[in-house]
């Protein structure tokens, strides 16, 4: 390396020991507010970008839009002067360090949809100074760091490794968990070339408690993607096997609960109404697509994806089965949605199958409405039409005057009990109602 080019490496690598570099974050979603909790705790200024004008303005006034980020939170890294969020993108060359944590959704094809991530690198690029690194933590397919991230910087006529660094380390936040947060969940961290790895190592080492150094970007791409494949695999098995188990009459839950006494060999998936999140319904195609790419067929993964993608219209076959049995027909039938979130006691409505459990039921011609303490108001969805819709209140008077209740996310909020003593019929897909004893002949489990 050139002298010019060592000072630039050793430069960074001292202002990351010092806690004296900018870290900056673009995206402040569920993934990018937990990094600059992470790293504002850990002693370094911060700097949030977002195109959403409503997100940069609320972040500002010290106030929060995802639960488990306290509003008091914000208010006192901007009390301490650690932290400012705005839109403009021309401020990119202010971050020392910039961590891209935007969406990466499928296309309407299931093909990898990665315009977030080009328009955030070509904003980058035009602000790109010597001694800048850029972090990938967006999920997607092995070869994306270094096939489109790469380009888009080097048409800067700056030289990777030495005078920009570029890195890719994939998120792996688990909103709602209480046990683990950004700086607690071990680190996975693969550089472009050794000086990135090595600075980005050292990045990470100073706010999360455990890294893991590996050979290249494509092994971090490719460990979030198996990571997600494993488990999308495995949830779609226990739904085949739900399918199945019900129609020979064995509770598949109570199978999966004898199942997990085993100490080994075992860990317990759980059936649902269809799967949600960012990243469970989405990555496996990812790989997928890749594998298209290379003329290799990858059936088990795509089957994965089949049956978990038809869960929503089990779950509405096993609803009009139900409501068969009190005379009644979807159509003009009173259903309420009990969770729209994609799981237990989070905000966080991305790819919920509660939306098209919502969409499947207004083609049916139902009379909806939803319960969800979580989420005051249906959002705008990319692939969904979505109800103009605001929680109701889960009184006796709405409950009674139901038709259905259908339960498709169990918030700890919800009180079973009170549900089932005023509801008519309740279809159960999370195994909410399972200890309760009085009412069990108005539930049906799907």
């Amino acid at each position: 390396m050139t002298e010019t080019a060592t000072t630039i490496v050793n430069n960074l690598s001292q202002a990351i020991a010092q806690q004296t570099a900018k870290v900056g974050v673009v995206g402040l979603g569920y993934v990018g507010l937990p990094l600059l909790d992470a790293y504002i705790s850990a002693g370094y200024s911060a700097i949030g970008y977002d195109v959403d004008a409503k997100k940069t303005e609320t972040l500002n006034k010290g106030e929060s839009y995802i639960a488990h980020i306290e509003g008091s939170k914000i208010q006192a890294w901007l009390d301490k002067d650690k932290f400012e969020a705005t839109t403009v993108m021309e401020r990119l060359d202010e971050a020392d360090v910039i961590l891209i944590c935007v969406p990466t959704p499928l296309s309407d094809s299931r093909d990898p949809d990665l315009k977030y991530v080009e328009m955030t690198t070509e904003a980058i690029a035009k602000r790109l100074r010597p001694g800048q690194m850029v972090i990938l933590e967006s999920t997607t397919y092995p070869g994306t760091t270094k096939d489109v991230l790469l380009p888009i910087l080097t048409k800067t006529g700056l030289e990777p490794g030495k005078d920009f660094f570029l890195a890719y380390s994939p998120e792996r936040e688990d909103p709602g968990n209480p046990d683990f947060t950004a700086g607690t969940i071990p680190k996975v961290v693969g550089g472009l070339e050794p000086h990135s790895l090595k600075l980005a190592t050292e990045f990470y080492e100073k706010a999360i408690t455990q890294v893991i150094p590996v050979d290249s970007c494509e092994v971090a791409e490719a460990c979030k993607i198996l990571e997600n494949t494993y488990r999308s695999v495995n949830i779609a098995m226990v739904n085949e096997l739900k399918v199945l188990f019900q129609r020979i009459g064995i509770d598949v839950w109570e199978v999966i609960e004898a199942a997990k006494t085993k100490p080994f060999g075992f860990q317990a998936f759980y059936p649902g109404p269809g799967l949600g999140g960012h990243c469970i319904p989405i990555d496996p195609f990812y790989l997928s697509w890749v594998a298209r790419k290379h003329g290799i067929p990858t059936k088990f993964i795509e089957l994965a994806g089949e049956i978990n993608t038809s869960m929503p219209l089990y779950v509405i076959h096993k609803l009009a089965e139900a409501l068969n049995q009190n005379g009644k027909p979807i159509k003009g039938s009173k259903i309420g949605v009990f969770g729209v979130a994609y799981k237990k006691d989070v905000d966080d409505p991305r790819e919920s199958p509660s939306f098209k459990l919502m969409e499947l039921l207004e083609e049916r011609g139902a009379e909806l409405s939803y319960v969800d303490p979580h989420i005051p108001k249906l959002p705008k969805m990319r692939h969904f039409v979505v109800p103009d819709l605001c929680s109701e209140e889960p009184t006796p008077e709405y409950i009674s005057s139901l038709d259905c209740v259908l339960i498709a996310t169990d918030h700890t909020a919800f009180k079973w009990d009170e549900i089932v003593k005023h509801a008519s019929l309740v279809v159960d897909t999370r195994n909410a109602t399972k200890d309760l004893v009085n009412g069990r002949e108005k539930i049906c489990k799907a």
